[in-house]
């Protein structure tokens, strides 16, 4: 095959392949908007909800750094204003940074939180095993999850997806880095299309476990 004609050749499939990445990114950010839409809201517009969601993110040093701290902010808030009665802060107990769910939990106590009230699940390993972990595995039928944008709108459609009546609060970010913040955002384009995909293919959780009361033991305390 001439030279030329191998390059155009190339050129023509690496369109092709570029075009049908965009198609994706673009397709999964009208699925998650149209999911998420008149569904995400700042802490004092939040509605009402039994529980509070609390996605994790990176530790270091045993405590949370400030993506994650932000979100944890307000998650104790919409405990203390009575927006949500009791935390299930989900993340990886295993992590590479560290144990996000001892650092999530005693963050928390530190806010406020009684730790009565903050069930952790340590097999939280991506958004998704998150919501059908909180519905399949905690019971969860109606919830606030709490990110920060563009990530929180993902994390509503994802449990929608999973059957919960979800409600996504944006996290705060007071001390995130603009380099962080741009990261995430970046990321969020290569997410999308895998949520969409799981979303269609309905694949279990990474790590599936018995069902277990200790929300709903949680939600007893408060008069749930």
């Amino acid at each position: 095959m001439p030279v030329r004609r191998r390059v155009r050749l190339l050129l023509v499939a690496g369109g092709a392949v570029v075009a049908a990445g965009v198609f994706a990114a673009v397709g999964s950010m009208a699925v998650v908007a149209g999911a998420a839409a008149g569904r995400v809201h700042e802490v004092d517009d939040a509605p009402d909800a039994p529980v509070v969601i609390v996605l994790g993110a990176k530790v270091r040093g045993g405590a949370p750094m400030p993506m994650l701290a932000g979100r944890l902010d307000v998650g104790a808030e919409l405990v203390r204003t009575g927006k949500a009665r009791a935390v299930l802060v989900s993340g990886d107990a295993n992590g590479t940074s560290g144990d996000e769910i001892a650092a999530m939990t005693d963050y928390l106590v530190d806010k406020g939180v009684d730790r009565d009230l903050i069930v952790g699940d340590g097999y939280g390993l991506d958004t998704y095993d998150t919501c059908v972990r909180a519905a399949q595995t905690y019971g969860v039928t109606r919830a606030l999850i709490v990110s920060q944008e563009p990530h929180v709108s993902r994390a509503v459609a994802l449990c929608e997806h999973a059957g919960i009546d979800a409600h996504g609060v944006r996290g705060y970010c007071h001390d995130c880095r603009s380099i962080t913040v741009a990261r995430n955002t970046a990321r969020e384009w290569l997410a999308r299309p895998k949520a969409v995909l799981d979303m269609f293919s309905n694949r279990p959780p990474k790590v599936e476990t018995a069902p277990t009361d200790a929300l709903e033991r949680a939600l007893a305390g408060t008069g749930e």
